[in-house]
């Protein structure tokens, strides 16, 4: 049998409005990023994420 996963829901909204909220939302999320501002977009979310974990990892100690 396959596990659920947990839901973190941590707002005084029930769960079953949080998921059907989601699946109205969900459609327009994925045609945003299948976009071509979309990709531009999260390309340079990546690029952001990348200098900031390298920003960390090359922190110089006092």
């Amino acid at each position: 049998m396959g596990r659920r996963k947990k839901i973190i829901n941590n707002t005084n909204i029930p769960q079953y409005k949080v998921e059907a909220i989601a699946r109205c939302i969900m459609p327009d999320i994925l045609a945003f990023y299948e976009s071509g501002e979309g990709q531009r977009e999260f390309a340079e979310w990546k690029r952001q994420q990348e200098a900031e974990k390298s920003g960390v990892e090359r922190k110089p100690r006092d």
